[in-house]
């Protein structure tokens, strides 16, 4: 094994680290508002807006996060940018965050269904007692309690979408999983880029994990 080469195309895997960041940290905080909206939709009285929801939801969560890549790269965005704007569709990178974000969205949504639902009833009641409109109760009451119950997995799903983010090579989007392929392809070393890769995400996932952990100490619902 030739620990060099790691070295040696160090500026690759520098770069993919980068990129896997900023493709979790972008999944994760568009997915996060998305997600809100249809969990709220998904919660909702409208027939055609619970209805969307719930197809978006399924549609989503029962189809692989590869085919959903392959389809939004290869399909989706040639033919929207192509009669939307002309001339040649962005690169990798831009159905990297779109693929990720809307497949958090997804998840998330059933993530804040749940953790909205885990709110009893009477808090709502409550809240429309003292004269707020359904929106602001949810704004003020349900949401700020169901939160704290949610932060655990929404750190899954961060963690999640964190590992997932390596399937985005297949398209040849810049990420940490594609440096290593790349080095092991241009040395025919296959122990040190893979090993750098391991050693990454898993250091990756263990901060992230931290990091919830301090959050749901900080915000737990006994205090």
């Amino acid at each position: 094994m030739d620990w060099g080469v790691v070295y040696e195309y160090r500026e690759l895997f520098i770069r993919g680290f980068g990129y896997t960041i900023l493709f979790t940290s972008v999944g994760v905080g568009v997915g996060t508002i998305l997600g809100l909206l249809l969990g709220l939709g998904r919660l909702s009285n409208n027939f055609l807006l619970r209805g969307f929801s719930i197809g978006y939801i399924t549609l989503f969560r029962g189809t692989p996060l590869f085919v959903q890549i392959l389809i939004i790269h290869f399909a989706v965005i040639p033919d929207v940018w192509g009669a939307l704007v002309g001339g040649e569709p962005p690169g990798p990178v831009f159905s990297g965050f779109v693929a990720l974000s809307l497949n958090a969205g997804a998840y998330i949504a059933e993530i804040f269904r749940g953790g909205i639902q885990s709110i009893d009833k009477g808090q709502m009641e409550a809240a429309r007692s003292l004269g707020m409109n359904h929106g602001q109760a949810m704004r003020s009451v349900i949401l700020p309690q169901a939160f704290k119950r949610m932060i655990p997995p929404l750190g899954n799903e961060f963690i999640a979408l964190l590992k997932d983010s390596s399937i985005l090579s297949i398209i040849a989007a810049p990420e940490f999983a594609y440096a290593g392929q790349a080095t092991a392809k241009s040395t025919f070393e296959r122990w040190p880029p893979y090993l750098t890769l391991a050693a990454g995400y898993l250091i990756l996932t263990i901060v992230i994990a931290r990091v919830v952990s301090y959050m749901e100490k900080r915000l737990r619902t006994d205090r």
